[in-house]
């Protein structure tokens, strides 16, 4: 399977297709804005991006292969279905967040399922690299989702809060999608 190779720039008005590592990242769907991309995707050097929420509303982030797949390869040059991140999302919604949700999908809208490889590392029974700055606890949902939940913990308007996971795909595909959901207090 080879990699889509895409340019770097503007795609529309607005998004713009941020290179690291092995990976392609956008915010072209909309809803907040990606600031900074860098890493490589490993243990060591994971992929770090910085964004900005205008609103409490779910948005989705388009990750694609720029690298062809090279599956059990460590360097970080390929894409190998092992990828570690960090999100620094900055709350400028001007509501606090209680909680933040992260869901995997293969194609937009539709839940990931067990036939498709892509987890929150659900092979690990005690995931060490799931962490956040701002929540002291989290859940993970598998099947028919993929979904990781952040709770016990407050962002308020104009602060950061950093998240840390282990996405892995046994069956790698060239693009998949990261929704994230900021939660605000329900009353």
């Amino acid at each position: 399977m080879s990699a889509v190779f895409l340019p770097t720039g503007t795609v529309g008005n607005e998004a713009k297709l941020w290179p690291s590592g092995p990976y392609v990242f956008s915010d072209e769907m909309g809803g907040y804005r990606i600031t900074s991309v860098s890493g490589k995707g490993t243990r060591t050097d994971p992929i770090v991006i910085t964004e900005e929420f205008f609103s409490a509303t779910p948005v989705t982030m388009t990750i694609r292969a720029r690298q062809p797949i090279a599956l059990y390869d460590g360097s970080g040059n390929f894409v190998n279905g092992i990828l570690y991140m960090r999100i620094d999302a900055l709350n400028n919604s001007g509501l606090p967040w209680v909680e933040f949700e992260f869901e995997l999908q293969e194609v937009p809208n539709r839940p990931s399922t067990f036939t498709d490889g892509l987890s929150f590392d659900q092979r690990s029974e005690s995931p060490e690299v799931i962490k956040s700055s701002r929540f002291a606890r989290f859940s993970r949902d598998f099947e028919p989702y993929d979904r990781l939940l952040f709770r016990d913990g407050k962002v308020d308007p104009r602060k950061t809060a950093s998240f840390g996971f282990l996405i892995t795909d046994y069956t790698p595909r060239l693009t998949f999608y990261l929704v994230q959901d900021p939660r605000i207090p329900s009353s």
